[in-house]
C-alpha cells in the first residue's frame, strides 16, 4: 500500500463529465489499497473568468480581494470532486486551503507556502477517507486567504506530498509525460521513461510548458518523486522525475532539447570599459522588473564594449525605452539596438558531466544547416544559443536527430 497524492489541472476536471473520469480513476487506485490525496486546480477557463469579474469593478483589483474572489474556484471543484467519489461508494471529505492549514506568506495573488499542518489529512487518511484539497490557495498568519499564482495547484500537490512523506506525487494534465522535445515541431520526440529534477528544472526554466518551475524546485528541495500522466489515456506509466542516483536512469548523454520563441536581444553598442558598467545598465532594468536572461559583453579595440543580453519579447519595448531615454546618455553608450524576433535553443542532460565535445557537436551541427549563433550560454547540464527565430524550428529538429534523441538509449 502506497501514499499518493493526485494533482489534477484545470483541463482534466474542465466538466463534470471529466470530474467523473478523475472519480474513476482515483476510485481504481483507491481498489487497489493505496492512501490518496487529490489536490485540484479550478475548472478550465473558471480563474480567468473570475479575474475578469474583478476587474469590471475595479480596474486594478485589490490583491486582497482578488484572492478571496479567485479561491473560490478551486472550493467548487473539490466539493464536486468529493461528492462524486461518494456517488461512487467512497468516503470523502474536501478541503479549502485553509481548512488543512497551508500557511503562506502575506503576499497576495502570489504566495508561498511557509507551512502544512498535515494532522487532519493523516487522520482522515487512517479512517479510510479520499482526501480532497484545493490547490493554489492558502492562509496567512492573520487569517486571510492567499492564492499562490499561476501554476500554484502544481506546487500545492508536491508541497501535500512533501508533507506527507507520501512515495509519489503524480501531476494529471493533457500530455502523457515528458518529452525529449515538442512533438509539434519534431513529431519522433520521445517520452521519456525517467528524468532527473535538474534536468526538468532547466527544461521547464528554457521553455518546456509541462511542469511549473517552483513545483520542480519544491520537489527536488524535498526529494518528493514526481511522475507525469495524462488525465486522458487510461494506461501509461507516463515520466517519473527523480534523482540522479537512482540506478534505473536512462543513460542518455542529452535528455532534451528545449526551446522558447518570446526571446528578444538587446545591445548596448560603444559603452565604456569600466568598473559597474554593467549595474549601470542592468539596474533600471532590473528596478522596472524586467527579467534579464542571458548576458555577453565583448570588448573592442578601442576599450569600448558591446553589452549584450536578453529579455521576455513582452518586456522588450519597455526595456529599450529605459535604455535609450535613461541608461545610453548617462553612460556615454553610442547607441542601443534591438531584436524582437530571435528565439532560444537549449540541449539539456546531466551525461555532460562526463561527456566532452557536445558544445562542439551542437554548433557545428547548426553550422552545417547555415544557422549563426548570435549569443551562448552554458551550465553544467546545459547549452543554450540564441539565433534568429525564422531557423527555430529547423535548430529543433537537426539537433534532435544529432543527439540520436529519437532513438530509444541502449
Amino acid at each position: 500500500m502506497a501514499l499518493i497524492v493526485q494533482k489534477y489541472g484545470g483541463t482534466s476536471v474542465g466538466s463534470t463529465e471529466r470530474i467523473k473520469n478523475v472519480v474513476r480513476r482515483v476510485a481504481k487506485y483507491k481498489a487497489l489499497g493505496h492512501q490518496i490525496v487529490v489536490v485540484v486546480s479550478a475548472m478550465s477557463g473558471e480563474t480567468n473568468r473570475l479575474i475578469g469579474l474583478a476587474k469590471e469593478m475595479q480596474a486594478q483589483p485589490d490583491p486582497r480581494e482578488l484572492d478571496m474572489v479567485v479561491s473560490t474556484g478551486e472550493q467548487v471543484t473539490v466539493g464536486l470532486v468529493s461528492m462524486g467519489l461518494m456517488q461512487e461508494g467512497l468516503k470523502a471529505k474536501s478541503y479549502t486551503g485553509a481548512q488543512v492549514k497551508i500557511t503562506t506568506d502575506s503576499a497576495f495573488t502570489k504566495a508561498r507556502i511557509l507551512s502544512i499542518d498535515e494532522q487532519n489529512i493523516r487522520t482522515d487518511l487512517a479512517n479510510g477517507y479520499v482526501v480532497v484539497v484545493a490547490g493554489f490557495q492558502g492562509v496567512d498568519k492573520e487569517g486571510n486567504i492567499t492564492t499562490l499564482g499561476r501554476g500554484g495547484s502544481d506546487t500545492t500537490g508536491v508541497a501535500i506530498a512533501a508533507a506527507l512523506h507520501a512515495d509519489e506525487c503524480q501531476i494529471y494534465t493533457d500530455v502523457d509525460g515528458v518529452y525529449t522535445t515538442d512533438p509539434r515541431v519534431v513529431p519522433e520526440a520521445r517520452r521519456l521513461k525517467t528524468i532527473t529534477f535538474e534536468e526538468m528544472l532547466e527544461m521547464a526554466s528554457l521553455g518546456s510548458k509541462v511542469l511549473q518551475i517552483r513545483a520542480v524546485e519544491f520537489a527536488g528541495k524535498y526529494k518528493v518523486k514526481l511522475r507525469v500522466l495524462s488525465s486522458f489515456e487510461e494506461e501509461g506509466d507516463g515520466t517519473l522525475i527523480t534523482f540522479e542516483e537512482d540506478e534505473k536512469m536512462e543513460q542518455a548523454i542529452i535528455s532534451g532539447i528545449a526551446f522558447n520563441r518570446d526571446e528578444a536581444k538587446i545591445t548596448v553598442r560603444g559603452v565604456p570599459d569600466k568598473p559597474g558598467i554593467a549595474y549601470q545598465i542592468l539596474g533600471p532594468v532590473s528596478e522596472a522588473n524586467v527579467d534579464v536572461d542571458m548576458i555577453i559583453q565583448n570588448v573592442g579595440v578601442d576599450d569600448s564594449t558591446d553589452f549584450s543580453f536578453t529579455v521576455h519579447r513582452n518586456e522588450f519595448d519597455k526595456a529599450m525605452d529605459i535604455l535609450k531615454n535613461q541608461v545610453q546618455s548617462h553612460i556615454g553608450a553610442r547607441n542601443v539596438v534591438g531584436d524582437n524576433k530571435t528565439a532560444k535553443v537549449s540541449v539539456v542532460g546531466v551525461g555532460m558531466r562526463s561527456h566532452v565535445g557536445i558544445a562542439s557537436k551542437m554548433f557545428r551541427t547548426l553550422a552545417e544547416e547555415g544557422i549563426n549563433i548570435q549569443m551562448i550560454s552554458t551550465s553544467e547540464i546545459k547549452i543554450s544559443v540564441v539565433i534568429d527565430e525564422k531557423y527555430l524550428e529547423l535548430a529543433v529538429r537537426v539537433l534532435h536527430k544529432a543527439f540520436d534523441l529519437d532513438q530509444e538509449p541502449a
